[in-house]
């Protein structure tokens, strides 16, 4: 059986947008330390930084909408 806190924690790496993952990939480093820094960045900046990581998860979820935003489309119903 696990604990609540492991099951608390992957519920929210789950559930989270995975800016925090992407920026570790790109940087080389662990998620771990990427998802501390935006915690301690919280604490620093009294939450701006915020803004700017629903930013950032707004562009991974639509990125290929970004990068080719006159693609032919199928169907008009395909968006």
């Amino acid at each position: 059986m696990t604990s609540p806190i492991t099951r608390t924690k992957t519920w929210f790496e789950q559930q989270a947008f995975g800016v925090c993952e992407w920026w570790a990939q790109k940087l080389n480093v662990k998620t771990e330390q990427v998802r501390l820094s935006f915690i301690y960045l919280s604490f620093i900046t009294a939450g701006a930084h915020l803004f700017v990581y629903l930013v950032m998860a707004f562009v991974l979820e639509h990125k290929e909408r970004i990068k080719r935003p006159l693609r032919k489309r199928r169907t008009v119903w395909e968006l």
